[in-house]
């Protein structure tokens, strides 16, 4: 057997209790991240803190010394535990991806590796940039369309937990529609559609865009916009990236057999 060959064959078979094993303690360790990342969030800046943050873009636009209110019992408590909880896996989340990778890392082939990291890390950046992208810019804008129709007489005072539940949607939301480009590379490394398929697709994508951010994001016309055009642009990043990814990415047969003279 070749070199390359044996390269190629690194993933090894286990018996079936050791990938449990292998599971239980891989976990185990997501648990031990998830715990970690808790502490030190509960810690610093403390669940009141994450509270302040989050509820930034709205108290920007309330009037001077407006709070927002918990109508419910134990709301003050289930809350900024709830928030807490969220912060922890986001904090943690490359760390659980990294157990992930570890878990089933062994049983891939070279190719299959170079194929399933990038993928990991590009997902979660993407993930992290659409959180982002809702902290610092969409929920702002949103919060300044819809007071701009407040009415005089009204005060706004939104329930806390309310609050919370909404814009935890809008994190999940824009979160999975920055994964655009991780969809495309997909479809197009595993044949599925071609490149030049998805380049035709385009116009019919737009309005899927366009479809999708007026279901899942509140109905002001701000945040349609600001969820609709990033997936358009995502999409065309998602093309030009899988130009390079699929030859980055083939097998070796494939590669060999591109490489040859016809």
């Amino acid at each position: 057997m070749t070199e390359a060959k044996k390269d190629e064959m690194a993933g090894t078979e286990q018996p079936f209790v050791e990938h449990l094993k292998e599971l239980r303690d891989r976990l185990l360790y997501c648990i031990y991240g998830l715990v970690a990342a808790g502490i030190l969030l509960a810690i610093f800046p403390g669940p009141s803190g994450l509270i302040d943050w989050i509820s930034k873009p709205i108290m920007a636009h309330m009037p001077p010394g407006a709070k927002l209110i918990a109508t419910g019992v134990f709301s003050p408590f289930f809350v900024p535990l709830k928030v807490l909880m969220m912060g922890a896996f986001l904090l943690a989340l490359p760390w659980v991806l990294y157990q992930l990778w570890m878990f089933v890392a062994p049983g891939l082939y070279k190719h299959e590796k170079l194929f399933a990291l990038p993928l990991i890390m590009f997902g979660s950046l993407l993930a992290y940039t659409g959180l982002a992208f809702v902290q610092f810019f969409v929920l702002d804008k949103m919060f300044a369309f819809i007071q701009n129709f407040t009415p005089a007489n009204v005060a706004a005072t939104p329930d806390i937990a309310s609050y919370v539940e909404s814009i935890l949607s809008l994190y999940i939301a824009f979160a999975l529609a920055f994964q655009v480009p991780i969809v495309v590379m997909l479809l197009t490394r595993f044949n599925i559609v071609t490149i030049q398929q998805l380049k035709d697709f385009r116009g019919y994508f737009i309005v899927v865009a366009f479809v999708i951010a007026a279901v899942v994001t509140p109905p002001d016309v701000i945040s349609q916009l600001a969820l609709a055009i990033p997936m358009c642009i995502l999409y065309e990043v998602g093309l030009f990236a899988s130009k390079f990814y699929t030859k980055f990415s083939k097998k070796p047969e494939e590669a060999e057999a591109e490489s040859k003279p016809t």
